[in-house]
């Protein structure tokens, strides 16, 4: 895919590439707590994160998920770490799949996060089997 030459076109197809990976009911809730100043927020991340770098062509949005999942573990963002959880499930990643990210980053970034990984993963993936069901 090309990248949209205009920021506005960058930021809408980044909103409605950040809905389909984090699922509506997050973007909404996220838009319900948004106000004037965390907009500015929402409006870089739609045009540079989801709008630029997840519009590229060079890797799946599942690797991309499986990167985001490695990398926020490492990282310790368990917030974000939990919100792309779901974006993985979201995108195809699959529970063995998680697991296998989660001891792969025991091996380079420590057995306390991965430990911490496994139980955030554990009750986001059990949710959503939850919800699923419903």
């Amino acid at each position: 895919m090309t990248l949209p030459d205009s920021i506005s076109e960058r930021a809408r197809q980044g909103a409605q590439v950040r809905r389909e990976v984090l699922g509506g009911a997050y973007v909404d809730a996220g838009k319900q707590k948004a106000n004037a100043f965390t907009q500015h927020f929402i409006e870089f991340t739609q045009s540079q994160c989801w709008g630029n770098v997840w519009l590229r062509d060079g890797l799946s949005r599942k690797t991309r998920s499986q990167l985001n999942v490695c990398m926020l573990a490492a990282l310790a963002r368990w917030h974000e770490f939990e919100v792309h959880i779901r974006g993985a499930l979201n995108n195809g990643v699959t529970v063995e799949e998680i697991a296998e990210i989660l001891l792969h980053t025991a091996v380079y970034a420590g057995i306390p996060i991965a430990a911490e990984g496994f139980r955030r993963a554990d009750a986001i993936i059990r949710e959503v089997k939850e919800q699923t069901k419903s």
